[in-house]
């Protein structure tokens, strides 16, 4: 969600047990045809809170055609945040790094900027706070030239050949966790077998010792359970830098390969240079790393689950 820098289908449904069923038909028209009801106006529209309203979650696409039939881009009431909804004007915004930024994009509105944003240019001002809010070590909420620069280290690392060198390790994990999973006739498909797919097959990509693996896993499971604040609808707040383990544990992967390279994708990040050839920091590459740890976890564990 950029901040600007100038101030102008139906889901499956839990059974009740911790696992999802298929919603049928006549359950999805009806899902639909509730939430086209609730936001057939205009007032309707205003009156639902798209951060931390409930009815929103199992199918949000007819209150996005209803918001963008009234105006591509407009204020919503209860955060003063500005929705863009159309294509153009969204292309528009990704595009102009000058105006807009990114320092916002992983918490929104939560917790809000630290000090208020006045004047006709914030720039200075969001410089001088970046670093106050959640999250703002990590490449998603980095601005050219610095994102750039990280980013040109990541595009060097998950290439469709180095994927397709892992296509063997993906199924035994896969066959592994499925022989447990489904032992008893059946289970609880994203904690019993997304999760720790994922977990395994990026653990694996980017080189985590074996040995470690069952330990990410335990403290990166507990930390999901306790964790709260990005993709919910609840109160919880985020830690400033929720990727703490992740850290401690990359900075020593990332000086031992430093010492003594090998041919995974650690060793490629380890020993990468910015574009304009100089080395960064073991930090920078360790928040690389990290990012790309949990972020490839969430984001292939919610396809999946979308997948049902």
């Amino acid at each position: 969600m950029p901040t600007p820098r100038s101030t102008a289908s139906a889901s499956p449904r839990p059974d009740g047990k911790g696992r999802t069923r298929p919603v049928s038909q006549s359950e999805a028209r009806q899902q639909a045809r509730s939430i086209e009801k609730a936001v057939s106006t205009v007032d309707d529209v205003e009156a639902v809170d798209f951060f931390r309203g409930e009815e929103l979650v199992e199918d949000p696409y007819p209150y996005f055609e209803a918001l963008r039939g009234q105006c591509p881009v407009q204020r919503e009431p209860h955060h003063d945040v500005v929705m863009v909804t159309g294509y153009d004007e969204a292309v528009q915004v990704f595009n102009d790094t000058e105006t807009f930024s990114s320092c916002t994009s992983v918490t929104g509105p939560f917790p809000g900027f630290p000090v208020p944003l006045e004047g006709d240019d914030v720039s200075e001002l969001i410089e001088r706070h970046r670093d106050e809010l959640p999250m703002s070590d990590q490449l998603p909420t980095f601005d050219p030239p610095v994102h750039t620069a990280h980013r040109a280290l990541l595009m060097k690392l998950i290439t469709p050949r180095r994927l397709k060198e892992n296509e063997g390790a993906m199924w035994r994990i896969a066959d592994g966790l499925l022989d447990t999973w489904l032992r008893g006739g059946e289970g609880e498909f994203i904690n019993g077998f997304a999760n720790p797919f994922t977990l395994l097959v990026i653990a694996d990509l980017l080189g985590v010792r074996e040995e470690d693996r069952e330990e990410f896993a335990a403290v990166l499971q507990q930390g999901h359970k306790a964790g709260g604040g990005i993709g919910g609808t609840g109160e919880k707040s985020l830690a400033h830098t929720p990727l703490e383990y992740l850290y401690g544990r990359f900075t020593t992967y990332i000086e031992e390969r430093r010492r003594e390279p090998r041919g995974d994708v650690l060793t490629g990040l380890a020993t990468a240079t910015f574009p304009d050839g100089s080395t960064p920091d073991v930090g920078d590459a360790v928040r690389v790393a990290a990012n790309l740890f949990a972020a490839g976890q969430e984001t292939t564990v919610r396809l999946l689950g979308s997948a049902l």
